[in-house]
């Protein structure tokens, strides 16, 4: 036989025997992987059961369980690796994951961040599925809470991903972490106006709207002295404290208090700087005090001209004539 030849043979009937004589440490290994997986599961599973009795959301349960579970089996698959290589030994595994860990950290270090703020978001829980929250320039509905992002659907039907990062360590407002939210209002009414009269009826016209809450009542206080008069803040609260509750509950308070104004007979003020004419309700011209238009000039008229001077001959004239 070929002396090549018989070499190959050789190697491939030592790396049979060899596969043989590991079979034992592979059954071995797979048999403990096995007893590892079990073990998570029920690890898992007891530790879900212990965080519900405690009254912690089903979320703290999954996301913890999946971290437990990732451990139990790594250490399963290195107890393995151990049966299968026996040259291996802890010391080795252990400097091995030391430098791995460094390289993994440095590698995934924005993920690893995402993943304990997400486990920090559920464990804390400062808002929960279903709150509406304002996070830098996103304001929406909380939609769902995972391990490395929070899932968010604005008003106008987008859906926004934010790292749990951001939402942990920036500010985030949460506008239903309360029954109630207040909300204000401002009008401006025209100097020498009854103010007294005049929160009376703003009060009374508030009261009346459904949905807004009783306790504490609506009020009114003076905010602002400006040229186009006295400003108003209507201050009322609004039981849910939801986006659309709050809006629809403003459109009908607006609508309650200018027909209560215009039925007493007070119109409010336009914006400052612009005066409506009355009966045709457009922008009209003004004049400020001290500061007189021109008078208009005829032809052969000289500007400036003093009014009996006007007529006159010149004094080139009354020579020629």
């Amino acid at each position: 036989m070929n002396p090549g030849l018989s070499l190959i043979w050789a190697r491939t009937v030592n790396i049979a025997r060899s596969v043989v004589a590991s079979l034992p440490n592979v059954l071995l290994a797979l048999v403990i992987f096995a007893l590892f997986w079990l073990l998570s599961k029920a690890l898992v599973a007891l530790l879900r059961r212990v965080l519900r009795q405690a009254g912690q959301s089903p979320n703290v349960g999954r996301a913890l369980g999946q971290v437990l579970g990732g451990v139990v089996l790594t250490v399963g698959v290195l107890v393995a690796a151990t049966v299968v290589f026996p040259t291996l030994n802890a010391a080795t595994l252990f400097s091995t994951l030391g430098f791995g860990s460094v390289a993994i950290g440095f590698a995934f270090k924005d993920i690893f961040q995402n993943l304990l703020a997400g486990l920090l978001l559920l464990i804390t829980r400062p808002f929960h599925i279903g709150d509406q929250i304002i996070s830098g320039t996103t304001e929406g509905t909380v939609e769902d809470i995972q391990m490395r992002a929070t899932v968010v659907r604005t008003y106008d039907n987008r859906k926004v991903v934010i790292p749990n990062s951001d939402l942990y360590t920036g500010r985030v407002t949460v506008n239903t972490a309360f029954d109630q939210r207040s909300v204000s209002v401002s009008l401006t009414l025209p100097y020498g106006v009854d103010l007294e009269a005049a929160r009376q009826l703003m009060v009374t016209a508030a009261q009346g709207v459904e949905g807004l809450a009783q306790n504490p009542p609506p009020s009114v206080v003076v905010t602002d002295l400006t040229s186009g008069g006295v400003t108003l803040s209507l201050r009322y609260w609004v039981d849910p404290p939801h986006r659309r509750d709050v809006a629809t509950s403003t459109d009908q308070v607006l609508t309650a208090v200018n027909a209560r104004l215009r039925e007493a007979g007070v119109n409010l003020s336009p914006p400052q700087g612009v005066a409506l004419d009355p009966v045709q309700l457009r922008p009209v011209s003004m004049t400020l005090e001290g500061w007189p238009a021109p008078a208009p000039t005829t032809p052969g008229s000289q500007a400036g001209a003093p009014r009996e001077d006007r007529g006159r001959p010149s004094p080139a004239g009354e020579e020629s004539a």
